[in-house]
């Protein structure tokens, strides 16, 4: 009982301190994820122990329970929001530019990061490969809250967010070929290959039929009820139960995330849902991802002090472009058919592409066996934090440049 006190405690530190942060920056009109991880900056380039501080950043980030916390707490709670926030007949709408950017963009950007960095950074193959991985996963949520403060059209932000959350499963896919089965089919050959590709669609496919089938049996189930707090009691269920019982069968859980919560909140609000329950469970997850995002987003800036950057600067720099400019090709490439998406559309599109917490927390769920995880780790966080204070802070600088804001 004691244990579970001291974890309590420590977690309503960060939590405290978080929602400190957050309400600073909502009254100076900021990205609140920004603020957060710049305030863990600070923390974590203090020398010397932080008092409560150090040992919650401790415990969380460098025990056995941080994948827990992170990987199977938080993310299905932040997939699972987005797609009730995201109405499908959007995505629909715009399915050929969410598509070609979440599936060929992003196998094309984890392409071209990981033959680059083996070649350029001489990193190990594997290692090249799982960071690629995590650099192909985009994060908008800094970017989402500030096109709607600047009131960027529905056509971009559904295209952002669309590409994210389907992107964000993919990348988890080739995470785990790059971190645990690459070496096992490089040396397999074209045998390898095949096997690798095989276990990419099973992946894939095995989690979205198992997102599909337990979204339909929620969406179901709240036929029968005009209850709000049950009604969201089943969300809640769909959203782990959709990830645990995916991985348990080993294929994606977040893919199962998305395609359940796409399910519910699409096909479920439709047959089983009120105005009221539905603006209800959306309120409900809205407190919830607002909590889960400003422990992440805290936690990456106090991670800092584990990071040694010392005499590693030209590696960092090479890393960041050669992610910049990956997902440039990889935009551009994906979306260059595509007529009804405009030169300065892509453009913002393109620098939109942020890396976040997902990326963190995997890098982070590497075991400390995985031969290279410091590197990793390195490049990883140099990438975010480029991407966060640089491309985040030049993002509404750059929605007024290329006139895309309607206020």
């Amino acid at each position: 009982m004691h244990e579970f006190n001291e974890v309590f405690i420590q977690i309503l530190i960060l939590l405290a301190i978080s929602i400190f942060v957050i309400g600073v920056a909502k009254k100076l009109n900021q990205p609140y994820t920004i603020a957060l991880v710049l305030v863990g900056l600070i923390f974590g380039l203090i020398q010397g122990p932080i008092p409560l501080l150090e040992e919650a950043e401790h415990f969380i980030t460098q025990s056995n329970i941080f994948q827990a916390i992170i990987i199977s707490l938080f993310l299905p709670i932040l997939l699972g929001d987005a797609t009730l926030k995201l109405p499908f007949h959007h995505i629909v709408e715009r399915k050929k530019a969410v598509m070609s950017t979440a599936l060929i963009g992003t196998l094309l950007s984890f392409l071209l990061i990981g033959f680059s960095t083996y070649y350029l950074l001489d990193l190990p193959i594997t290692v090249a490969f799982t960071f690629a991985a995590l650099m192909s996963a985009t994060d908008p949520i800094s970017v989402l809250s500030i096109f709607k403060s600047a009131g960027v059209s529905q056509k971009i932000s559904t295209i952002m967010e669309g590409e994210s959350l389907f992107n964000d499963g993919i990348a988890v896919v080739l995470f785990k070929i790059s971190s645990i089965f690459l070496l096992t089919y490089i040396e397999m050959g074209w045998e390898g290959f095949a096997s690798g590709v095989f276990l990419f669609f099973k992946f894939a496919i095995g989690g979205a039929l198992v997102g599909v089938i337990l979204g339909f049996i929620a969406s179901q189930i709240i036929r029968f009820y005009d209850d709000y707090p049950f009604e969201i009691a089943v969300s809640a269920l769909l959203f782990f139960g959709s990830y645990f019982i995916a991985e348990h069968i080993e294929v994606s859980g977040v893919i199962a995330v998305v395609a359940g919560g796409f399910v519910f909140s699409d096909y479920g609000a439709k047959i089983g849902m009120s105005k009221q329950t539905h603006t209800n469970i959306n309120t409900f997850w809205d407190v919830i991802t607002l909590i889960a995002n400003s422990i992440i987003f805290l936690l990456i800036g106090l991670e800092i002090r584990n990071i040694d950057f010392t005499g590693k600067w030209s590696i960092i720099l090479v890393g960041i472009l050669l992610v910049i400019i990956a997902r440039t090709i990889a935009l551009y490439g994906s979306t260059a058919l595509l007529k009804d998406i405009t030169r300065k559309e892509r453009l913002l599109l393109n620098w939109g592409g942020l890396k976040g917490s997902l990326s963190i927390a995997l890098a982070l769920s590497l075991p400390s066996s995985f031969e290279g995880r410091e590197t990793v780790l390195l490049l990883t966080f140099s990438v975010v934090l480029f991407s966060l204070f640089v491309q985040g802070l030049t993002i509404q600088p750059l929605i007024k440049l290329l006139g895309l804001s309607k206020k």
